[in-house]
């Protein structure tokens, strides 16, 4: 965990973002982080799952579940942009951790969700 914050630090620690989530998380018990973690985790298992059922990313579920993640990220940690969300997006296919722990809840799931996020981020 040490890693990914002192990564997380170095690539956005100047951002307005990284400063909120931290001033935002500072208080957090280990229930409120258990909250804001399971909840992330409900959403992208609602992804996979609207997936295997076959909803194309442009549905309107999907993008349902795209505004959804974005409100969360908002409430939990902070201000979740269009152009973060965007930055997420791509993040989650980019980088093999993320895809990894995104698609445990099923094979393709992280880059659905990206697709998702990119019409999410067209339509607006």
């Amino acid at each position: 965990m040490k890693n990914y914050e002192t990564e997380a630090r170095e690539r956005w620690g100047e951002s307005g973002a990284y400063r909120e989530c931290e001033e935002r998380t500072k208080s957090y018990t280990k229930k409120k982080w258990a909250e804001a973690n399971d909840g992330m985790m409900a959403i992208f298992a609602a992804c996979a799952t609207c997936k295997a059922n076959g909803a194309s990313p442009t549905c309107a579920e999907a993008q349902a579940l795209v505004q959804k993640l974005k409100s969360h990220i908002t409430e939990y940690y902070y201000t979740c942009t269009d152009e973060i969300l965007a930055g997420l997006g791509r993040m989650y296919v980019s980088d093999e951790r993320f895809r990894k722990n995104i698609d445990k809840y099923g094979e393709g799931t992280a880059e659905w969700i990206s697709q998702a996020i990119l019409q999410y981020c067209k339509s607006r």
